[in-house]
């Protein structure tokens, strides 16, 4: 059993949802060496979020956004936590009910995602800066 860890930080993403799929591919290359194992993705931020979905049409990473905001609004007058602006407490709800990590089947050394798969950072601040990832790979 082999495992693998490293940590890489993002390029800058504006707020709404982005596929990092090949982001993480370029910089955890070791994925090649396993057969049969799993990948865990881990983000180290409490107002962003990690999910798997639709790669092809970028319409579906628009309406998660749209979606989203809907569903955890801001400005709304129970929200306490709003010393950095209106963003930040919907930003830390969509981050928690998006969620922090994903797990990928890896096979043959690539990811075992369907045809249509991607792996998504949902950036839920207006200005938020690079994230980290922690990328975990094990397997034989």
């Amino acid at each position: 059993m082999m495992w693998f860890q490293t940590e890489i930080t993002l390029k800058e993403y504006t707020r709404g949802f982005h596929l990092i799929t090949n982001e993480i591919l370029d910089n955890f290359p070791e994925i090649r060496d396993i057969n049969i194992g799993m990948l865990h993705v881990f983000i180290k931020h409490t107002s962003a979020s990690l999910t798997i979905n639709e790669n092809a049409d970028p319409t579906v990473r628009i309406d998660f956004e749209s979606h989203i905001n809907k569903m955890v609004p801001e400005n709304q007058p129970y929200y306490k936590h709003t010393f950095e602006g209106p963003d930040d407490m919907p930003a830390h709800i969509k981050a928690s009910l998006m969620g922090q990590s994903v797990q990928i089947p890896i096979t043959n050394g690539q990811l075992n995602l369907g045809v249509w798969q991607g792996i998504y950072l949902g950036e839920h601040r207006n200005y938020s800066g690079r994230r980290t990832l922690v990328l975990t790979a094990t397997g034989n």
